[in-house]
């Protein structure tokens, strides 16, 4: 009796060593059930957030962010330059620049994307304060617009105390007590002057920033060039020696980052462009200029076609794979030598 007794306890306890081993395994199998679903719908949302905002009518915007509904010189800059803020803190995802959980701290390129599209904000938030609303050099600059201007440089990945985006609301709601007071005809306290020399200063940044963009996209196949830091004059000097040839190449990590930072630039200088074209068309038109602003606003609708692949190809010069790098930095080369041929006309007599 005794023995059929431990018999049994151990049938017993080989069957419950068997039980706990499939319960465990069951959940195992949950649990990576559970982070593969987890997985899927992160990628899929991850995907989402990192579609590209469609372009937006920037008189239509100017128009419905005027006290009056009537658009008055200024406001079409001013009101893409909002637009373009509302539109990197809502669009799918929000700000994705400053996250610190899944799936926003995976992605790469939409936060390469939305500091482009902050550089062409800082740099018209800048030339706004310092030119366009001031008639002259020792005028006083307009109160909203002193604030706001340093807010938009703040910190772009700071998540907390304070977090990038409560600053950067702060900036466009700056700029559109602006907005108000210079559509309102009841007040004279804010000002535009479409100039050709304010615009011209503004096209210089937007100049230099198309410069550096085209060389960082041509560095993706790497390159040997002349140093010509010193070329043009013969005087010029600098703080230390360099070699007489550098080898340029963008880290292979960083060619989609640099791609993207590309995108959302020229995206939103199509946008500020159109919006140029609104405020600064009287100037333009004395210079004859207009059409030279077209055809930049052509050059750069170029960069915002379709990617059809998967991930940025980067092939050599004339391989058999494609190199999306070279093709942007071709457009925006041509964007770029436009606008310098536009800065000469605008500063023609």
């Amino acid at each position: 009796m005794k023995w059929q007794e431990t018999r049994v306890e151990r049938l017993e306890r080989i069957w419950l060593g068997i039980w706990d081993r499939f319960a465990t395994a069951r959940k195992l199998q949950l649990v990576l059930l559970v982070l593969i679903i987890w997985l899927l719908v992160s990628l899929g949302v991850g995907v989402w957030w990192s579609s590209e905002p469609d372009r937006f009518d920037v008189v239509r915007e100017a128009s419905a962010q005027t006290t009056t509904g009537k658009p008055v010189t200024g406001t079409h800059t001013v009101a893409t330059l909002i637009t373009l803020g509302n539109t990197l803190l809502d669009k799918p995802g929000g700000y994705l620049s400053n996250d610190r959980l899944p799936p926003g701290i995976w992605l790469d390129n939409m936060p390469a994307w939305e500091f482009g599209v902050l550089v062409q904000m800082r740099d018209m938030g800048r030339s706004l304060r310092k030119s366009m609303s001031r008639s002259q050099s020792q005028s006083t600059e307009d109160p909203a617009l002193a604030k706001a201007e340093p807010l938009l440089h703040f910190n772009n990945n700071s998540w907390i105390l304070p977090s990038t985006e409560g600053e950067y609301r702060k900036a466009i709601h700056l700029l559109q007590d602006y907005a108000d007071r210079l559509s309102d005809e009841n007040q004279s306290n804010a000002q535009f002057y479409a100039r050709a020399d304010n615009l011209r200063d503004w096209l210089g940044d937007v100049s230099t920033r198309l410069g550096s963009l085209s060389q960082r996209l041509s560095a993706s196949v790497g390159q040997r060039r002349v140093n010509t830091d010193l070329a043009g004059e013969t005087g010029a000097r600098q703080s230390t020696v360099s070699d007489t040839e550098i080898d340029v190449r963008t880290p292979w990590l960083e060619i989609d980052n640099v791609f993207y930072e590309a995108r959302g630039t020229t995206w939103a200088l199509l946008h500020l462009l159109e919006a140029v074209e609104q405020d600064f068309g009287e100037a333009l038109d004395r210079k004859g200029a207009r059409a030279s602003l077209r055809q930049i606003i052509r050059e750069l609708e170029s960069t915002q076609s379709t990617l059809w692949s998967p991930m940025v190809l980067n092939g050599t010069e004339f391989g058999f794979l494609a190199n999306h790098s070279l093709v942007m930095a071709s457009y925006i080369s041509r964007a770029n030598a436009a606008i310098i041929d536009l800065r000469d006309l605008l500063a023609q007599g």
